[in-house]
């Protein structure tokens, strides 16, 4: 059962993850984390950290939340089931999307989608600042990070290394 609960759940986020897994991420942290107790919070903060430092796409911490539930098929049910719902439908409106890329409601709704996009991200953010309860070192580092980004033209591994240096001396 917890493999046909978790595909549908990881399905449900591929349909509504604008802007990419990270604009899910509370959402993920509150199911996996609080309703089902599938990992502890630290757990969910390491897997999302390898999942970013791993190369390829940011996903991939579906497949790690599945492997906790379910071994090696539950990796393969929750990568599938957070990559496949959002693939077809990226896939079927494509030809749609660029067949209305002069109309002034494509540029009204990519207006009005950018902010709620950077909202849902910035949410993901205070998740995984606060993976327990509310840690200033955390905070602190995430607020580093973020003026950092603002501040120069630096490459966000470049960020990301430091923020482990940081983490590694605070923590």
């Amino acid at each position: 059962m917890s493999l046909v609960e978790l595909g549908l759940y990881f399905a449900l986020l591929s349909l509504v993850s604008v802007g990419g897994l990270p604009s899910v991420m509370p959402e993920m942290q509150r199911f996996v984390v609080d309703v089902k107790g599938w990992l502890t919070p630290a757990d969910f903060i390491q897997a999302f950290a390898v999942g970013q430092a791993a190369p390829g796409p940011n996903v991939l911490i579906a497949s790690l939340i599945g492997w906790k539930v379910g071994g090696l098929p539950g990796a393969f049910v929750a990568l599938g089931s957070i990559c496949f719902p959002a693939a077809v439908i990226a896939w079927w409106v494509a030809e749609l999307w660029d067949l209305f890329k002069d109309s002034p409601w494509r540029k009204a709704i990519q207006r009005a989608i950018a902010p709620i996009v950077v909202g849902m991200i910035l949410s993901g953010g205070v998740v995984l600042a606060t993976p327990g309860s509310p840690d200033w070192r955390l905070w602190l580092i995430a607020g580093i990070a973020a003026a950092g980004m603002l501040a120069t033209k630096l490459n966000p591994l470049w960020l990301l290394g430091a923020g482990g240096a940081l983490g590694a001396l605070l923590l």
